[in-house]
């Protein structure tokens, strides 16, 4: 699918996005990207965030890309089967682990249990070596419950500002990937 054809919906993690997140910028440069905003950035609620995101993707009209980070990751496996049918795809970037990891901030423990049932669209899961949320062997479980094609993006933090990603231009090339499966 070409970029063009498509709604690029932007789904930040607990806390929202900071100045010069990769979100934000990609949010920028992308005329058919929007940032779904969340009723509560910092104490979160599962059950809100999953209808934010089946919401968004319904009131578009054509089809939808989701492209999530960290916490809003989760939600993603949350809402999969219930998501509206127009949704093609998912890149989704650095998946806290919100049961095992003791970093996982409290916050998002409303979360659990994390979904293990396959997504109903082509994904893809991007993470770090060296995330203090995750790590590789439980992204490369979670890739492997939701069918989601994996890729590890080396030492790269929790692959936010404070990891060094503002641009993040390896992150778009491997959402070019992505686009080309869909």
């Amino acid at each position: 699918m070409k970029l063009a054809e498509c709604d690029i919906l932007i789904l930040p993690g607990l806390g929202g996005t900071m100045p010069g997140h990769w979100q934000l910028r990609w949010a920028a440069r992308m005329n058919n990207a929007a940032i779904v905003e969340q009723a509560d950035w910092n104490e979160p609620d599962l059950s809100d965030w999953v209808d934010t995101i089946d919401q968004a993707a319904r009131l578009t009209t054509r089809p939808v890309v989701l492209v999530a980070h960290s916490l809003a990751v989760i939600a993603v496996a949350q809402a999969g089967a219930h998501l509206p049918s127009n949704v093609r795809g998912a890149f989704l970037v650095a998946p806290p682990d919100i049961e095992l990891s003791p970093a996982a901030p409290e916050e998002t423990h409303n979360f659990r249990p994390i979904s293990r049932d396959p997504l109903p669209f082509p994904s893809m899961l991007v993470a770090s070596s060296n995330d203090p949320l995750c790590s590789v062997d439980r992204a490369v479980e979670l890739a492997t419950c939701w069918g989601s094609d994996f890729h590890q993006a080396g030492d790269a933090g929790h692959i936010n500002v404070q990891s060094g990603h503002g641009p993040w231009p390896e992150g778009l090339l491997m959402f070019t990937r992505l686009m080309q499966r869909i």
